[in-house]
């Protein structure tokens, strides 16, 4: 496997192809997959305008009043870009299209975003449905808690939450149906005896999954469960 030096190299002498504007890929943070320009365009979000509980816009960062008002079970959600172009247009990509270099990419920006935060025990990715793994061949959140293991050296431990039952695509469905859509999706097989725990998503909209795993964690025995999500989706700005 090459070091990341000797990716640069490479990518410098040979040329990589940016994964958004098909131009050379000169990036410095995201070896050869991007070009120096569509890295400058990923929308990152700033911790410090975002409730540390739900990761919305927040007035100095301070906890929601949807949060204060009904906390949700999850401690806390730590999002490394917005669901925006060109952010958007990079995950459709993995989760659609097979493009799994992506994953490393948002695997460490990410990394990048959960430096400095409380330590966790273990990472997990939000657990695909047998039928769904089949039919992609993968579980894009899978991939990205790969890199987020690595970069961390973090535990990364699938096992501690699968699929009781598939459910249509979230995405399929109106905010106000997922949370059903969602309930008893998920099991735990194991106690987990205080533990804590981060888990991995590509994307958090209404954040109903992750609220359902974080409350079959916590019955399990978690003692703290945080979101680590590559990209929010954020309410339009006027709003």
């Amino acid at each position: 496997m090459l070091t990341r030096a000797a990716r640069r190299f490479t990518n410098l002498v040979f040329g990589g192809t940016c994964l958004l504007c098909r131009g050379r890929a000169d990036g410095a943070q995201d070896e050869g997959l991007l070009c120096t320009a569509c890295e400058r365009d990923l929308p990152r979000l700033t911790w410090s305008e975002l409730c540390p509980r739900c990761a919305l816009p927040s007035a100095g960062g301070a906890i929601c009043g949807a949060c204060l008002a009904h906390p949700p079970t999850f401690d806390a959600t730590v999002a490394a870009l917005a669901y925006q172009f060109p952010a958007d247009v990079l995950i459709q990509a993995l989760k659609f299209d097979g493009r799994l270099a992506i994953a490393s990419l948002l695997g460490r920006a990410l990394s990048r975003r959960v430096a400095g935060t409380p330590p966790v025990d273990a990472v997990l990715p939000v657990p695909l449905s047998q039928a769904r793994l089949r039919e992609r061949g993968y579980n894009q959140s899978m991939e990205i808690a790969r890199v987020l293991a690595r970069t961390t050296g973090v535990r990364l431990d699938p096992g501690l939450c699968g699929r009781s039952r598939d459910t249509p695509p979230q995405v399929d469905l109106p905010p106000a149906q997922r949370t059903r859509n969602v309930r008893g999706a998920f099991h735990c097989p194991r106690a987990l005896a205080g533990i804590t725990i981060a888990v991995i998503d590509d994307v958090m909209t209404t954040g109903a999954t992750l609220e359902e795993i974080a409350s079959v964690l916590k019955k399990a025995g978690a003692s703290r469960v945080v979101n680590w999500v590559a990209a929010r989706t954020l309410p339009p700005p006027n709003q």
